[in-house]
């Protein structure tokens, strides 16, 4: 069973309704590590050693988190330019993450519709997302398809929010599960 490490960055998680949810309800599931980035460091003071420690203690990284002016919340973005440093994740000796796997979680305020070229956005949600697999490239992970929640400000949508962090739970469960030559295969057809 793989180990699934949940990266989770949400500036103003009491004001969450997708996230709150998504988050609480992979909460408590044997094999995988929620580590709430805000919580954990307040003062922003991230502790490199310990977050490469939990890189190497688990098989998947998840990065769950709003996609805020099309990229994600500071700290994520600090996190990665502290703790994935050259000697470690890339450059000479950097290999401590070969074999791994990440997969983001993301939130949108648009819809799946407003992420195309003829959309409000302009481009396809992928095309937001290429810093993290580029990094993922470098680090050399396996980036997995994202599991994507858009138009999370529509209103009177709870049902809808319990149905996808329901979805969100079984695809890591999947995670933990599959083969390897599979994932992104399996996770494509979902």
């Amino acid at each position: 069973m793989y180990k699934i490490l949940v990266l989770f960055a949400h500036p103003a998680l009491q004001k969450s309704l997708a996230h709150k949810s998504l988050f609480n309800e992979i909460q408590n599931i044997e094999g995988i590590t929620c580590h709430d980035l805000y919580d954990a460091y307040p003062d922003s003071f991230i502790d490199i050693k310990h977050e490469q420690t939990l890189l190497l203690n688990h098989d998947i990284i998840v990065f769950q988190f709003p996609l805020y002016w099309y990229s994600c919340p500071a700290i994520l973005k600090e996190w990665q330019d502290l703790v994935l440093e050259h000697g470690f994740a890339y450059g000479e000796n950097g290999d401590k993450l070969t074999g791994k796997k990440l997969m983001l979680a993301i939130s949108t305020g648009g819809s799946a519709n407003s992420y195309s070229d003829s959309g409000y956005n302009e481009h396809d949600i992928s095309e937001f997302l290429l810093p993290f697999s580029q990094m993922s490239k470098i680090c050399n992970l396996e980036y997995l398809p994202p599991f994507v929640l858009h138009d999370i400000h529509k209103r009177h949508q709870s049902q809808r929010i319990v149905r996808k962090a329901a979805e969100y739970r079984q695809q890591l469960l999947m995670l933990q599960q599959i083969d390897d030559g599979t994932v992104a295969k399996k996770m494509e057809g979902n």
